[in-house]
């Protein structure tokens, strides 16, 4: 049970990763650099393998990791939560995409009704013309960057799965990935971020959250509990993220939720449950 409330707890903080960011008056550019810098220092601190087995490996899987922490910090800042998070959580289509590539996965027929599923989802989200708010300021930009965002996110999963593999412990190398892509998008975002003028006591605080709390206590208490959690159930519970994102960005802001934009993600959600159930052992 302890796992499992583990699991649930990283996919819970993940989840308030879109509403904090609404909440920060700050630059997109600004809030990468200053969150990825603090839940760096935070891995560093909790996670003694993250100070050790630093190889090249790990910084090739660094680079997708920080694009997408960026692209998704944007993607907040221009469209709603729900679409943000629903497009970023097209990762697995992008797997099954390159998996013959990268993975040496054949596509079977009934990957193909995944895939549909999949795209039927996207092409709902980009068609759903939701208008500019203040908290959605430029919905089509932000849509386009949180499908980028899938894209690179898709490339991390595949990344960090390599580096287990290889690894003779189970977070050593992948935590080191995840600390680098942290450094790395502090210091790309800040060549756009700094100077900046003072932080507000509130901006500086919510930005704390979202590095320790929202970043590396999630990865932390995932990768605890997935490890003694049989892999797909560990799948299902992570979807929590994407079912809470939109509700508290609804509660907090009001945001509105697009019907269309809405049945699209929930197709997402259930392609992505679906193909999780049949890509299980038996």
């Amino acid at each position: 049970m302890k796992a499992r409330l583990n699991i649930i707890m990283g996919a819970l903080l993940f989840s308030t990763g879109g509403v904090a960011i609404k909440a920060v008056t700050l630059t997109g550019w600004q809030i990468s650099s200053l969150r990825c810098l603090v839940a760096a220092i935070t891995l560093l601190l909790v996670l003694p393998s993250a100070r050790n087995n630093w190889t090249w490996r790990s910084f090739i899987v660094a680079i997708p990791y920080a694009a997408t922490f960026t692209l998704y910090t944007f993607a907040n800042k221009y469209t709603t939560a729900a679409n943000a998070i629903f497009l970023q959580d097209t990762a697995p289509l992008y797997i099954l995409l390159l998996g013959p590539v990268l993975l040496n996965e054949k596509i079977s027929r009934r990957d193909l009704v995944f895939l549909v599923l999949m795209i039927v989802g996207l092409l709902l989200i980009f068609t759903s013309n939701g208008e500019a708010s203040l908290t959605a300021t430029h919905p089509t930009l932000g849509n386009l960057l949180a499908a980028c965002a899938g894209v690179t996110w898709a490339l991390t999963i595949v990344g960090l799965r390599w580096l287990a593999v290889r690894s003779q412990h189970f977070d050593d190398r992948p935590a080191t990935a995840v600390v680098g892509g942290s450094f790395l998008a502090f210091f790309f975002c800040g060549f756009f971020a700094f100077p900046m003028e003072s932080v507000a006591v509130t901006d500086g605080l919510i930005i704390t959250y979202l590095g320790v709390f929202q970043i590396a206590l999630a990865y932390v208490f995932i990768t605890h509990g997935i490890r003694d959690v049989p892999a797909l159930e560990s799948s299902l519970l992570l979807l929590v993220e994407p079912l809470l994102s939109p509700v508290w960005a609804w509660v907090i802001f009001e945001e509105g939720l697009e019907v269309i934009a809405i049945l699209g993600g929930m197709l997402i959600i259930l392609a992505t449950a679906l193909h999780i159930v049949r890509r299980a052992p038996a």
